[in-house]
């Protein structure tokens, strides 16, 4: 209660009449007459010593249907009890220091109760006016703590414009300061601006770019403010938030979702303008707290427009949680690597240029980054065949001059998975052309028994196609195309090959059968005579394995391709067959 405040007797010349007086009622006990309300907060106080300054109290006192008003309730009074207090004193002349931190209250305080010149001379409103000119706006630091304590003081400080002039002055003063430091750290003023409220500091960053400020400075102001109020998801990296129990609609989560889109929707235009690193992590805080769409969409696109400088460890940013136990969101990456490639297929078709084939400096870089990126991820378990080759894929081949990045990524797969079968295997290599690898790669290929059989054979004939050239491996320049064809019709001459071996086992078997009953050959004969001249012939053993014989005729037509052998061979014409049955 404010029954007798602290009696100062060193009064300023100016009010040495009023703060006699205060002496005087105090020093004889006059008693108070009127108890003032503010919230929870009763002050006893005299009538005529706040009439003689204030005309809201004054009104109210003389609307009052009461004949002796002794209870006035101010609870709305901007800056409460505390705001109140040295509204009071100033009433009774006592003194108080005005401060940058409560200058803006006062003056809110001093319209609310009508304290100004006009009902007695050099008032609290004329005081608190002359402070904020002369000292509050004058400098930075002092227009930045005003325009904080504004926060609690809307919407009357808007009504004075006390925000509005704060928000002139705060840009004004960074721009210069940004320009020409005035002490170390140059970005100092990017921690103290970094207090305001969102919706104040997304205020003083509208009016940084309405006058042109520099986009380094605008984006440093947005990372110093981002890592303050985002410091577990953005700045340590911690993810301490991240490992409570707090639902996504908690209010701590609601916070900060609502912050997070403020910041992206402040971002300068110029995607190159925000480090990379900074952008990455936005974008994981934002998935982590269910950001909005358009919100993931625009650090999608900002990313993906520098992709080519975008390093691993930046996408495994995106990709893991913040503990990096567990894959966290894949899609991003997927999106991001996808709008890139489809911009540089974009220019390549305007240039007409073929994008399969000749890819630029960008997109080889991206290659590499994207081949490395597989080889981190793929030791995950969780991670499946399907999302693995879904982003080794969205590079072009042309993009990749050597796949032994890649066949790193896949060998490591392959070893983090070691239950998939044959064909799953070959899904997982599907991915990579075994003809663009390495002498070394192909080296440890031929002989890394986790590759498909198929792939094994794909390194083994390019290398015996290298000997048989005699060429050095810089020098030997072989069309690709052609290469994997006869590579996959020798794949097929082998599979024919075990199909013949089968067929020849049988046989002897067979044949061992018949010497044991010793009428098996004279059955067949009579069963050959009894045939002609009545009906289609029914194929014997031995002509279905004459057929299969002749089927493997690899120089048939001058080529070694047998994928285009008739089946319907005509076995009444000799044939030279390759294969002895010995």
């Amino acid at each position: 209660m404010f029954h007798r405040p602290h009696i100062v007797k060193k009064f300023n010349s100016d009010d040495d009449l009023a703060c006699a007086l205060f002496y005087r009622i105090f020093s004889q006990d006059i008693p108070a007459d009127v108890v003032v309300e503010v919230g929870e907060a009763n002050f006893s106080l005299h009538k005529f010593m706040l009439v003689a300054k204030s005309n809201r109290i004054r009104q109210l006192i003389l609307e009052s249907d009461e004949p002796d008003l002794t209870r006035i309730d101010l609870s709305n009074i901007p800056g409460g009890p505390e705001t109140f207090e040295k509204a009071a004193k100033f009433c009774y002349g006592v003194n108080f220091e005005i401060t940058v931190h409560n200058v803006a209250a006062l003056r809110c305080a001093a319209e609310y109760l009508q304290m100004t010149d006009k009902y007695c001379e050099n008032n609290l409103t004329g005081r608190t006016e002359g402070f904020l000119t002369q000292v509050a706006l004058s400098s930075l630091s002092g227009a930045i703590a005003v325009l904080k304590s504004c926060e609690d003081l809307t919407p009357i400080a808007e009504e004075l414009k006390i925000v509005q002039r704060c928000v002139e002055v705060v840009t004004s003063k960074v721009t210069i300061e940004a320009n020409f430091p005035s002490r170390s750290p140059t970005n100092w003023w990017t921690e103290e601006l970094s207090i305001l409220d969102i919706d104040f500091f997304g205020r003083v960053i509208t009016s940084m770019k309405q006058r042109a400020s520099k986009t380094l400075t605008v984006s440093s102001a947005i990372v110093t403010y981002a890592e303050r109020w985002l410091r577990d998801l953005i700045r340590d990296h911690s993810g301490a938030g991240t490992k409570s129990l707090e639902s996504d609609d908690s209010d701590i989560r609601i916070r900060q979702r609502e912050l997070i889109q403020s910041i992206v929707a402040l971002l300068p235009s110029e995607k190159a303008a925000l480090p990379i690193n900074f952008i990455c992590c936005l974008l994981r805080s934002a998935t982590f707290v269910k950001a909005s769409t358009a919100t993931k969409n625009e650090l999608e696109k900002r990313i993906s427009a520098i992709l080519e400088h975008v390093t691993v460890d930046d996408l495994l940013v995106l990709s893991f949680t913040y503990d990096g136990e567990r894959l966290f969101d894949l899609e991003s990456v997927r999106r991001i690597i996808s709008g890139f490639a489809e911009r540089e297929k974009s220019v390549a078709v305007f240039n007409a240029g073929d994008f399969r084939e000749v890819c630029s400096a960008a997109m080889l870089r991206v290659a590499k980054t994207v081949d490395a990126y597989l080889g981190e991820i793929a030791t995950c378990t969780e991670l499946s065949i399907s999302k693995f080759n879904g982003i080794a894929v969205l590079v072009p081949k042309g993009a990749r001059k050597v796949d032994d990045d890649l066949y790193r990524a896949v060998d490591i797969y392959l070893k983090a998975h070691p239950n998939l079968d044959e064909i799953e295997r070959e899904k997982v290599c599907s991915v990579m052309d075994a003809l663009k690898l390495s002498y070394e790669a192909r080296l440890h290929a031929s002989q890394n028994k986790r590759l498909p059989v198929q792939i094994v054979l794909h390194a083994l004939y390019f290398d015996q196609l290298k000997l048989r050239s005699g060429e050095d491996e810089n020098d030997m320049q072989m069309d690709a195309v052609s290469t994997r064809n006869q590579v996959q019709a020798d794949v097929s001459l082998a599979k024919e090959n075990e199909a013949l071996r089968t067929e020849l086992l049988k046989m002897k078997m067979y044949i061992s059968d018949i010497k044991k009953t010793g009428s098996g050959v004279g059955a067949s004969a009579a069963t050959t005579s009894s045939g002609k001249g009545g009906g289609p012939r029914k194929p014997t053993f031995f002509s279905s394995v004459s057929k299969k014989l002749g089927k493997l005729n690899p120089f048939k037509n001058g080529s070694k391709d047998t994928s285009n052998i008739d089946d319907c061979v005509d076995v009444t014409k000799p044939r030279r067959r390759r294969f002895s049955i010995s």
